[in-house]
């Protein structure tokens, strides 16, 4: 990564600037009680966690899903997930990573695999929509797909060279995606993946957010 090039930063949300974590074990926790499976915790859910998803619950419940239980796995997660949305906070860093971003002179702006609408209220309502040049999140109605198509839909709609990009996420889609889109990729340990599953991308990890940052002076 030749941090002098770089112009924009791509910041994933969930996992990576919303501390979401307690809710997604939670939500993941009523999908399990639902289909008769011990409950887990975060560390279990960092194991075996991966897109694309339904791929994902089918090693979590130990059993193949129907596209009748795809459905259902769907609406449990979001709505149990929705239900704590306003218990979570931002993570370590948020905002003043984004102003210090802003302050060197370079963009960014905000790609979510959570649902569009909800994404940029959400957003709106934590005061930090004005630091993102464009928001787009999931806009079909059931999630769990790869994100590489979206990144580089975002990154045409805003005109951007990927070579000029980083996208800061904390899973390895995230890093499936930047390769993908010939974009640059940082990965955090801040969300649903630990760091030994992260190193296996090849890409930088950092620990914050802050250290994220300074991998881009570096």
């Amino acid at each position: 990564m030749t941090t002098s090039s770089l112009r924009h930063i791509v910041w994933d949300w969930n996992g990576t600037l919303l501390d979401d974590n307690h809710a997604v074990v939670s939500a993941v926790n009523t999908v399990c009680t639902h289909f008769d499976r011990d409950p887990i915790d975060i560390d279990e859910w960092r194991a075996i966690f991966s897109r694309p998803l339904r791929a994902c619950y089918e090693r979590l419940l130990r059993r193949e899903i129907t596209e009748d239980d795809w459905s259902r796995v769907d609406e449990l997660y979001h709505v149990a997930y929705r239900e704590l949305l306003d218990s979570c906070g931002m993570t370590d860093g948020v905002p003043h990573v984004l102003q210090d971003w802003a302050a060197t002179g370079g963009t960014q702006s905000l790609l979510s695999m959570w649902f569009h609408d909800e994404l940029v209220d959400l957003v709106t309502a934590r005061g930090l929509h004005a630091l993102f040049d464009r928001m787009d999140g999931l806009r079909s109605s059931v999630g769990g797909g790869s994100k590489d198509v979206h990144l580089r839909a975002h990154l045409e709609a805003q005109e951007l060279d990927p070579a000029e990009v980083v996208l800061i996420g904390d899973v390895l889609d995230d890093a499936h995606a930047a390769e993908q889109a010939g974009a640059h990729c940082v990965l955090v340990t801040t969300g649903v993946m630990d760091r030994p599953k992260l190193e296996k991308s090849g890409y930088p990890v950092a620990d914050s957010l802050p250290e994220a940052l300074k991998l881009l002076a570096a």
